[in-house]
C-alpha cells in the first residue's frame, strides 16, 4: 500500500469534502487565507507534500505517486468524491486524478498549473543544486518566483515566511519532487479530463503563466480561465480575497454538473489594479477546440523507450543538439545508439542509474574517450551522484587508468560540475 499523508481538516464534518493541494516548497499553510471562506461551505482537506511542513520525508518517484498516496490518505478517511484545487504540483496532482480517477472528482481548479512545467533539464539541475548547495538557494529565490515585486516590498514578512517554508523542506524530497515535475507531461491528454475545471492564474506569473494556463483550457474540454491581476505565483497569498472568490464561485456551480454560469465573463481585461483598490474577478472562457488527430505509434518499443531514458539521463538540450546534426549518412547509427544503448541496457533492472554513471564514468577515462565525458558527468549529476562521489571515482580510475588519463578526466568534470552545481545570481 503506498504511504499516506500528513493533513488536517477544516469546516463541518458533514458537509462536501474539498480537496486543497500546496505547491512545491510549500505547505497548507499556503492556503491559511482562503479557510475563512471555503470551509462555510465545505469540509476542506488540505495536505503536506512528503518531507514539507514536517512530515515525513518518505520522497514519492512521480505526481502518480503523489497521487495514489492522496487517494490512499482518502480511502483511509472514508472520502470516496470530492473536489479538489490545488497549486502548481498540487494542480498536476489533481490533473492526474481526473485523468486516472475521473469516477473520485467532482470539480477540478488548476492554480499556476500547467500540463508541463517549463522543461525536464530545467527541474533536474535544480535537484542537482539542491543536493550540492542544499535549499538555501532556492529559499534565496523564491521570493522573486513567487511574488510580485511590489508585493515582496511591501510584505516583507509575508515574504521570509515563505522563504522559511523552503528552508524547513527536506532536501531529499524536493530533489524527488523536481524529478516528478521533469517527468510529468500530459499535454497529450487534456482531452481526456472530463470534470468541469476552472483555470486559475495571477497575470504576472512568470514560472507557469497565462500561456501554460491558456493551453490548459484550449485543451480541457469543459475548462474556464480566471486571470488575476496584480498576482504572481502564489496567487492565493498575494491575492487571497480573489482567489477565494473565485474557488466560491466555481465549485458553488460546477459541482452541480451545471458550468454555464461557472465563472463571469467580462468583455474586457483591464490593466492591474492597485492593491487599494477593491479587487472584482475577471476571467474568459476559452473557445471550444478540436482535438487533434492521435498519433500513430512507433512500432519499436525498445527505441521509444530509449529516447526516453536518453533524455532523462542526457538531458533534453544534448539530445536536440545530438538530433539536430544528424542527417543520412549519422541518422541511422544515431537510430542504433538510441535503441540498444540506451532502450536495452540502461533501460535494464540489474543495475540503478548511479550505479551505470559510476561505470561509464571510469569505462570513458580507461578507453580515453573524453569527448563524452562532460555529457556524462552532467548525467552523474543527475543521477544522484554529488562532486565529492565523482571526486572518488576519478580519484579511483587514476589508480588504475593512470594520472594522465585521470588528469585530463578531473579538468572536464571540474568544468562541468562547477556550471551545473553554481545556483542562479
Amino acid at each position: 500500500m503506498p504511504r499516506t499523508l500528513q493533513y488536517r481538516f477544516d469546516g463541518p464534518e458533514d458537509a462536501p469534502v474539498l480537496v486543497i493541494g500546496p505547491s512545491l516548497g510549500t505547505t497548507w499553510h499556503m492556503w491559511d487565507r482562503q479557510i475563512p471562506e471555503l470551509s462555510q461551505h465545505w469540509r476542506v482537506f488540505r495536505y503536506d507534500l512528503p518531507g514539507h511542513g514536517g512530515a515525513p520525508a518518505h520522497a514519492a518517484a512521480s505526481v502518480a505517486e503523489l497521487g495514489d498516496r492522496l487517494l490512499a490518505t482518502l480511502d483511509g478517511l472514508g472520502v470516496q468524491r470530492f473536489g479538489y484545487a490545488g497549486c502548481s504540483i498540487g494542480g498536476a496532482i489533481g490533473a492526474d486524478l481526473a485523468l486516472r480517477h475521473p469516477h473520485r472528482v467532482a470539480s477540478l481548479a488548476l492554480v499556476a498549473s500547467s500540463p508541463r512545467f517549463g522543461t525536464a533539464d530545467e527541474f533536474r539541475q535544480r535537484g542537482v543544486i539542491v543536493r550540492t548547495n542544499g535549499l538555501e538557494p532556492m529559499a534565496r529565490t523564491a521570493p522573486e518566483r513567487w511574488f510580485t515585486p511590489g508585493f515582496a516590498a511591501a510584505q516583507p514578512a509575508i515574504v521570509e515566511w515563505a522563504v522559511q517554508m523552503v528552508r524547513t523542506t527536506d532536501p531529499g524530497c524536493y530533489i524527488a519532487a523536481c524529478e516528478a515535475l521533469a517527468a510529468f507531461d500530459i499535454r497529450g491528454a487534456l482531452g481526456r479530463i472530463g470534470v468541469p475545471t476552472l483555470v486559475l492564474v495571477g497575470a504576472e506569473d512568470q514560472v507557469t503563466g497565462p500561456a501554460e494556463a491558456r493551453t490548459l483550457v484550449a485543451g480541457i474540454p469543459d475548462a474556464r480561465l480566471a486571470l488575476v491581476p496584480g498576482a504572481s505565483h502564489l496567487a492565493p497569498v498575494e491575492q487571497p480575497a480573489a482567489v477565494s472568490d473565485l474557488l466560491l464561485m466555481h465549485f458553488s456551480t460546477a459541482w452541480q454538473q451545471d458550468t454555464s454560469a461557472a465563472i463571469p465573463v467580462l468583455p474586457h481585461v483591464t490593466a492591474p489594479a492597485a492593491p487599494s483598490v477593491p479587487f472584482v474577478p475577471v476571467a474568459e472562457i476559452a473557445p471550444a477546440v478540436t482535438a487533434p488527430d492521435a498519433v500513430a505509434p512507433t512500432p519499436d518499443d525498445r527505441y521509444e523507450q530509449g529516447t526516453k531514458v536518453r533524455r532523462e539521463v542526457l538531458g533534453d538540450a544534448h539530445v536536440d543538439a545530438v538530433n539536430d546534426t544528424a542527417d543520412a549518412f549519422t541518422e541511422d547509427f544515431q537510430e542504433l545508439v538510441t535503441r540498444y544503448a540506451w532502450g536495452e541496457v540502461w533501460s535494464r533492472d540489474g543495475l540503478d542509474r548511479r550505479t551505470r554513471s559510476v561505470i561509464t564514468l571510469t569505462a570513458l577515462v580507461a578507453s580515453g574517450h573524453l569527448e563524452g565525458l562532460a555529457a556524462h558527468t552532467r548525467a552523474a549529476l543527475r543521477n544522484g551522484l554529488t562532486p565529492a562521489e565523482i571526486k572518488e571515482v576519478l580519484l579511483q580510475t587514476a589508480v588504475y587508468c593512470g594520472i594522465p588519463a585521470a588528469g585530463a578526466a578531473f579538468a572536464v568534470a571540474q568544468k562541468v560540475i562547477e556550471e551545473e552545481t553554481t545556483p542562479p545570481a
